[in-house]
């Protein structure tokens, strides 16, 4: 595949051919993309919880740096603010998430976990890692690793062009 992957990058071909459709990496991350939906909504599902996997991002940012407001968050898990705040809806409509008004700044709202959200995320944890466990299950651990690091490194690479920019988040662990 490096050859063809080489020949794809230099192609001049007005139309590509199904070979090298498999070897674009937008392709190739959609679909790993859709896959991992799948597998993380089946899980979850099939654990008896109702989460997504941008209601445990938040939730995890949020347990982990109780009190940060939403603009936080919502850099913190790449996604833009309007998007952001209708997680926090549902998850503040669930009891599982609370806002408190910032005093001095009645736009700006912190965030915390209600016991009901520490009790749930304690609990869809352990599937949450099994999900991301199944989505590599073809790799080994240290093709995991390897992959892992290069999907960061290309991450990064690619974060001024995504919307909302992509970065290693700064709150709790830093990323490499």
């Amino acid at each position: 595949m490096a050859g063809s992957a080489r020949k794809l990058a230099g192609s001049t071909h007005e139309i590509a051919s199904i070979d090298e459709l498999y070897e674009m990496p937008g392709h190739l991350i959609r679909r790993m993309h859709q896959a991992s939906m799948a597998i993380f909504d089946a899980e979850i599902s099939a654990a008896g919880f109702d989460l997504t996997s941008v209601q445990f991002a938040a939730m995890t940012m949020i347990a982990n740096n109780p009190g940060l407001d939403q603009a936080t968050l919502a850099a913190a898990i790449a996604f833009d603010r309007a998007t952001t705040g209708g997680v926090i809806d549902r998850l503040e409509a669930k009891g599982l998430v609370r806002r408190e008004i910032v005093k001095g700044d009645r736009r700006s709202r912190h965030l915390h976990l209600e016991p009901a959200g520490k009790a749930l995320l304690k609990g869809v944890t352990p599937v949450v890692h099994r999900s991301q466990q199944l989505m590599l299950d073809g790799l080994n651990d240290k093709e995991r690793t390897t992959f892992l690091t290069l999907l960061w490194k290309a991450l990064q690479a690619a974060s001024e062009v995504s919307r909302p920019a992509a970065k290693p988040h700064t709150l709790g662990k830093t990323v490499k």
